[in-house]
């Protein structure tokens, strides 16, 4: 079975969320409209991953359902997969090389 396209494939789950979180899995160079803009999606995002609503600069607060998850550490285009290569938890130490060694 094939997904359907036609469905919106990015869900807005808060007014105040800077991401949006993929409905299906996307593809590189696929273009959505979301608020009246296209947002070009550059890499696959695989389904239930954040996209970048807005260009985000580093240490934006990155929002989702209205709550602040994290913050940018590198800049971010609209349409951008965000995940911990471009993003950091504020709260939790993430599984990266700079979290080895922390006390936990």
């Amino acid at each position: 079975m094939r997904p359907n396209k036609s469905l919106c494939p990015l869900l807005l789950l808060h007014p105040e969320d800077n991401i949006l979180v993929a409905c299906r899995s996307l593809d590189a160079h696929e273009v959505i409209t979301v608020d009246d803009r296209l947002l070009k999606i550059e890499v696959p995002i695989p389904l239930g991953h954040k996209v970048a609503r807005f260009a985000l600069s580093p240490g934006t607060r990155i929002v989702k359902y209205g709550a602040s998850i994290g913050s940018a550490t590198h800049p971010i285009q609209a349409g951008d997969h965000v995940h911990l290569h471009n993003m950091k938890s504020d709260y939790l130490p993430s599984h990266t090389r700079e979290s080895r060694g922390r006390d936990a």
